[in-house]
Order: structure tokens, then C-alpha cells, then sequence
């Protein structure tokens, strides 16, 4: 299960629910996909086929988000 958090400029933004416990978030467009930790800091995990503008544009918006993106994880997963 892969439930949608959010979309918008063309991302899908997602969580995996059979992953790991540290928190982060799923980003994927028609041209690639991310993964951005959420938790210590909001960095980039891993990416593919994402353009270097693509990806700061995607850090903007997490970053922009995060409280809501936090707030939902901990919805879907609960307090870890």
C-alpha cells in the first residue's frame, strides 16, 4: 500500500507502508522518482532520472510542507 499524501506541480508525494521506521517521504513524476529523509534533516536519499533543478524544486516543497507531511505519517504509521 502506497497511500498519497499530496500532489502537486506534476509530483505525486507517498508513503511505502512495508519500509523502514526513519521518517521520509516518496516523490514521482512522469520523468523519475526521489526519496527525501524527513528526519534529522530533510535531505535527499536517493533519485532517479530527476533533473538537478527537478530535485530542489521537490526539496522546496517538502521542506515548505514537512509539518503536514509529518502530521500524515504519523497518521498512517503512528508514534515510532
Amino acid at each position: 500500500m502506497s497511500p498519497t499524501i499530496f500532489r502537486t506541480k506534476g509530483y505525486r508525494f507517498y508513503f511505502l507502508s512495508n519500509e523502514e521506521t526513519r521518517r521520509h517521504i516518496h516523490v514521482e513524476c512522469e520523468r523519475g522518482e526521489a526519496k527525501y529523509w524527513i528526519e534529522p534533516t530533510i535531505s535527499l536519499a536517493v533519485f532517479y532520472k530527476l533533473s538537478a533543478k527537478e530535485l530542489n524544486v521537490i526539496q522546496k516543497i517538502v521542506e515548505k510542507r514537512k509539518h503536514e507531511i509529518l502530521k500524515e505519517w504519523e497518521k498512517h504509521f503512528g508514534k515510532r
